[in-house]
């Protein structure tokens, strides 16, 4: 294979035939082929290319059609005329956390001028294709949260929830990256072309395969691994039972990533993933920005407001103010013997008790006892 260029420094020369090795090995194997890894494993990225096109083993047979055709120079050249750059693990921008995969990509292309690097601390928030009002108001919610509180929005750019996420942190001038199982040359969805226009813009368009390659149905369930490993965490707002945002939640859970899951009507189907995951343990409840925050965050660095119900007089009193309070009569003053009687507590208690609720100003002494504070 040509590189079309001038004599390189030694050290110079081994880092391009890496680099050209690993576009040749992105258009010859398909994302995910367990082939490939064990031949990079054995005899590393170049060689093992070497001996992936070298004719004559069953193993190697299947490259042979691509193999034919294979010009990794030319993909280079043509991932610049759509201005994509192709990043390696050697890379600075690079996401690491690819490399917790047991078949991660070869190498990432990329449009837009973020550094596919802050996917690292980002947040993925996938849910269903098919979502229903509800999902999206919630998507576009916990997307502009997250994305106020300095998390990247990293999702696939499919309809549903993917769209409302990546639409609510354009919105909102967050930091957003759309993986795509096909070419970040070829839109798909088409009709969101000119949403991942607008990311390509000011964020970032990623694929593992090269530009031209057509997204399949093999290539979106291994896109899925991507979004849940460049990511510190996936959050599932909408999700069927048989969803692909599930297949993402599954990936992140075999990498030891956080999951979230919004929940939904219990009536309604769009959320029965979500609601299946929760109750298996698989994901924590997540039901707004704050809570996804503290759940993907560092520790102790976003935490979330406790949730509470309306304070109400004497919410703060001990058992003893407490079980006065229930027997003072509603509108009739009442004695402390009294008062001792029908609570069951001694004098003392009693006066304790009243003491703690004269200061709450919730009873007041009267000439006759004891009453309340109308």
């Amino acid at each position: 294979m040509s590189t079309r260029g001038g004599t390189p420094s030694p050290a110079a020369a081994e880092a391009l035939d890496e680099r050209i090795a690993r576009v040749a090995w992105s258009r010859l194997a398909e994302p995910g082929d367990t082939t490939a890894r064990d031949l990079v494993v054995r005899y590393g990225i170049v060689d093992g290319l070497a001996v992936a096109l070298r004719a004559g083993s069953a193993k190697t047979a299947k490259y042979a059609p691509r193999a034919r055709e294979l010009d990794p120079v030319r993909d280079l050249e043509i991932a610049a005329r759509c201005d994509a750059r192709v990043i390696t693990p050697s890379d600075e921008e690079w996401p690491v956390g690819l490399d917790d995969l047991e078949l991660p990509p070869f190498c990432l292309y990329a449009r837009g001028p973020l550094d596919v690097g802050v996917a690292t601390t980002g947040v993925a928030v996938v849910g269903s294709r098919a979502s229903t009002a509800y999902g999206e108001y919630l998507a576009t919610e916990l997307a502009a949260g997250l994305s106020g509180a300095g998390f990247g929005i990293v999702s696939g750019a499919a309809f549903g929830i993917d769209g409302a996420a990546h639409r609510a942190t354009l919105a909102v001038d967050g930091s957003t990256i759309a993986v795509l199982a096909g070419g970040v040359d070829r839109p798909y969805p088409a009709a969101h072309e000119r949403l991942l226009a607008q990311i390509a813009e000011v964020g970032a368009v990623v694929s593992e395969v090269p530009p031209g390659a057509a997204p399949t149905r093999v290539r979106f369930l291994q896109r899925n691994r991507l979004i849940a490993a460049m990511t510190a965490g996936t959050l599932v707002v909408e999700a069927g039972l048989r969803s692909g945002a599930r297949s993402t939640a599954r990936h992140a859970l075999r990498l030891g990533r956080p999951l979230g899951a919004v929940p939904g009507p219990v009536t309604s189907m769009a959320s029965a993933g979500c609601h299946q995951m929760v109750r298996d343990a698989e994901a924590v409840l997540v039901t707004d920005a704050e809570e996804a925050a503290e759940l993907f965050g560092r520790i102790g660095e976003h935490l979330a407001t406790p949730k509470r119900g309306p304070s109400r007089p004497g919410d703060d009193l001990d058992g003893g103010a407490q079980k006065v309070r229930a027997v003072l009569p509603q509108y009739r003053s009442a004695t402390v013997e009294k008062l001792a009687g029908l609570a069951g507590l001694s004098a003392a208690e009693v006066l304790a008790g009243l003491g703690q609720l004269e200061a709450a100003g919730l009873v007041e002494r009267r000439l006759d006892g004891w009453g309340r504070v109308r």
